[in-house]
């Protein structure tokens, strides 16, 4: 098959920072366990990226995280889960998450991209909005209306260094744990994830929203639909391979959250695909502390479970 062939001279690279510039970028331990923390003036993240069937840097990586065999996320091919405190109020309105690019892309999409983007509009994110025939394209929605999972979690103190910030990599995002339920609650947003997302499709209840200064929120975001193993979007009767639309300047795939109204980044998360002719040695940056352990969900491990 010619696109396994292509695929398979491919491998993912995974970075992540608080700004667009990847000098400010570290690795990320995909599938580890381990939280990588970033932060600049404007947030502190702790970052976990989980991807089903990872063959990519660096090597040895783990293939998969039992992330993937939660009741919820068993039928997911990847996920970028995050908890982040504000260092400033931010609307509900303006803060985005989604993806952008440097470069035109418009002369590489495929056949029927603007049926593919009606589709995911239709079946999967109604608030998503962009230009993708900009000179440089881009894909937002409303990150109260596009995150899988999100958790009010608690009023925190100064978290500079990551110190009080929660881990996530051994964590799975569920909606409307915490004492931030109450905020919840005042604001009238539901508590399960398909009603919340349908809540906030509408403008003037997110503009009700406030992320506050110093609280923690937990998001989680992935789909079945985006293949990192072979690089493929998978949606109802349409598949999109990225291989036959990547050239030396369209090789990436960049995640942002951002603030619509000041332009101020948050998180940056970039998955990029390096030739196998590449001399690719991954410059390991800061990692986050190693924690082990198992999720709440899972049973205790038994002789049986040894091969």
């Amino acid at each position: 098959m010619p696109g396994s062939e292509k695929a398979s001279r491919y491998r993912l690279k995974v970075t992540a920072g608080p700004d667009y510039d990847p000098a400010t970028h570290q690795d990320v331990p995909v599938n580890e366990d381990q939280t990588l923390y970033i932060s600049n003036s404007h947030a502190s993240t702790n970052l976990a990226v989980r991807i089903q069937n990872y063959t990519g840097f660096p090597d040895g990586a783990p293939r998969t995280n039992t992330y993937f065999t939660h009741p919820s996320h068993h039928k997911d091919q990847y996920s970028i889960s995050f908890a982040i405190s504000f260092t400033k109020p931010i609307n509900g309105d303006d803060l985005l998450f989604g993806n952008d690019f440097d470069n035109p892309i418009r002369d590489r999409l495929p056949p029927g991209f603007g049926a593919a983007l009606r589709l995911v509009q239709w079946t999967i994110d109604p608030s998503l909005d962009g230009d993708a025939h900009a000179d440089k394209p881009y894909l937002y929605s409303p990150a109260l209306a596009t995150w899988n999972a999100l958790r009010v979690g608690r009023q925190i103190d100064g978290v500079e260094g990551g110190g009080k910030l929660p881990d996530v990599h051994g964590l799975v995002v569920e909606e409307g744990e915490d004492e931030g339920v109450n905020v919840r609650e005042e604001l009238g947003v539901p508590g399960d994830i398909g009603a919340r997302r349908s809540h906030f499709h509408s403008e003037e209840k997110r503009k009700g929203w406030e992320f506050q200064e110093g609280r923690v929120y937990f998001a989680d975001f992935g789909n079945g639909y985006l293949d990192f193993n072979d690089f493929t979007l998978r949606l109802p009767g349409f598949n999109i391979n990225a291989l036959h639309y990547i050239d030396e300047k369209t090789h990436s795939l960049r995640y942002v959250l951002k603030n619509r109204a000041t332009g101020d980044v948050y998180l940056v998360v970039l998955f990029t695909l390096v030739h196998e002719s590449e001399d690719q040695n991954p410059v390991s940056g800061q990692r986050g502390k190693v924690k082990g352990g198992r999720f709440d969900w899972e049973e205790e491990p038994s002789a049986a479970d040894v091969e």
